[in-house]
């Protein structure tokens, strides 16, 4: 089986898919997003622990 000549594959040159500032943009908001997912769990944790920690009223 040969290969034709034309037909580069994933040996060929890379092409730029995106520029730098979409780039930083997309890793901007991934950070920003996963900061603020840290700080909803660990206020979804520490209001179980008090509402677990109050006296249940009779």
């Amino acid at each position: 089986m040969t290969r034709s000549p034309g037909a580069v594959g994933f040996n060929g040159r890379t092409a730029p898919v995106a520029s730098s500032r979409l780039i930083d943009a997309v890793a901007a908001s991934l950070a920003i997003g996963s900061l603020s997912l840290c700080l909803i769990v660990a206020l979804t944790v520490l209001s179980i622990k008090v509402s677990m920690a109050m006296p249940i009223p009779a």
